[in-house]
């Protein structure tokens, strides 16, 4: 995004030069180390969160490795945007990279990934998502084998039912659930359907309240304690994730677990996150993105990426103000679970 004249005087030098001599080593955008090509790789993320910058971290040190495995360039750092959840700066964003003519657009979440589909619709930029938990019922892809378009990803997928089965399992006079959300973030709309679903399938009441900002979480919050519920429950919803560092230490003090849908929710203080490994979900989505721009996959008939959602991790600290015993959290936890990790609360992953 940020060209610089000196980069483009020189890109212009080199080409000049590899004209005159008659090479043919670069066919891409420019030239990259050890004459290989430069690919122009736009990453844009939705808002910082835990959850969703190591995803971005993890897609850039793979295109890093990558890189170096292909003899090839991913250039992202001038390429790189924040839409801090704003709709009119990620619009921006996605002109701005069209202008840029961008080799293929990376979306960090459901809401950017449906911009820049809408974007390159006449285009045709490839479009890699990453953490999108319903690509389908979002209307991204036609199917998850058959994407069918100019866009492809990783997926987040939920398995709700197992975050409320660890729930029942911690505490089994469970009565009554709060479920916390943003209306607007699509990656809740299935999950609060199947938590409701599990709820009436298992003669547990339910309340729920929502909020668009960090300032009406906190109140939500507030509102579930104030009605005695006896755990929470988030899915992947990014607005929640957040104010999570805001609403931790109210459900704590009042001893209510929060039971949440990534790992990130539990670094910043929620009892439970039970999902995917977003690092290594960050790995994956750069190997698609190798796959479309040097080895010429197409998007359309490229299967989305699903991952097992087995990963429990339990903020210890947390665990230990609600009065749960830890041990016997892990004991009851690990056979409903791929893996059990511990953590403790910080504001972003080392």
């Amino acid at each position: 995004m940020k060209k610089k004249l000196l980069a483009m005087l020189l890109t212009a030098t080199t080409a000049l030069a590899m004209g005159a001599c008659g090479a043919t080593a670069d066919n891409g955008s420019g030239g990259g180390k050890d004459g290989g090509k430069t690919y122009k790789v736009g990453i844009v993320n939705y808002v910082d969160d835990a959850s969703l910058n190591q995803i971005v971290e993890n897609i850039q040190k793979e295109l890093d490795v990558k890189g170096e495995e292909l003899g090839v360039t991913f250039e992202y750092e001038d390429y790189y945007e924040n839409a801090q959840a704003d709709s009119a700066v990620l619009n921006q964003i996605a002109a701005d990279l069209i202008a840029d003519d961008v080799d293929v657009i990376v979306a960090v979440a459901t809401p950017v990934a449906m911009v820049m589909q809408s974007a390159t619709e006449d285009n045709q930029i490839p479009v890699v998502f990453s953490a999108v938990s319903d690509p389908v019922g979002a209307g991204l892809v036609a199917s998850m084998d058959a994407p069918g378009g100019n866009i492809t990803g990783t997926s987040d997928a939920l398995d709700t039912n197992t975050i409320m089965s660890l729930m029942k399992a911690a505490n089994p006079e469970l009565g009554t659930v709060g479920l916390l959300y943003d209306t607007a973030q699509d990656a809740s709309t299935q999950a609060i359907l199947d938590a409701k679903a599990w709820c009436e399938a298992n003669g547990v009441a339910y309340e729920e309240k929502t909020g668009s900002t960090t300032d009406d979480v906190i109140l939500a919050a507030q509102s579930l304690i104030d009605d005695g519920v006896d755990a929470v429950f988030t899915p992947s919803d990014n607005t929640i994730m957040t104010a999570e560092l805001s609403i931790y230490e109210k459900f704590a003090e009042a001893g209510i677990p929060h039971y949440t849908g990534a790992d990130s929710f539990a670094l910043n203080g929620a009892f439970l996150g039970y999902g995917v490994d977003y690092a290594n979900l960050g790995v994956v989505t750069a190997d698609m993105v190798a796959e479309v721009l040097v080895n010429g996959a197409d998007p359309a008939s490229t299967p989305v990426v699903t991952f097992d959602n087995g990963i429990a991790t339990v903020n210890t600290e947390t665990c230990e103000k609600i009065g749960f015993d830890l041990e016997t959290i892990r004991s009851t936890f690990e056979p409903m679970c791929t893996r059990f990790e511990e953590i403790t609360t910080a504001e972003s992953f080392e």
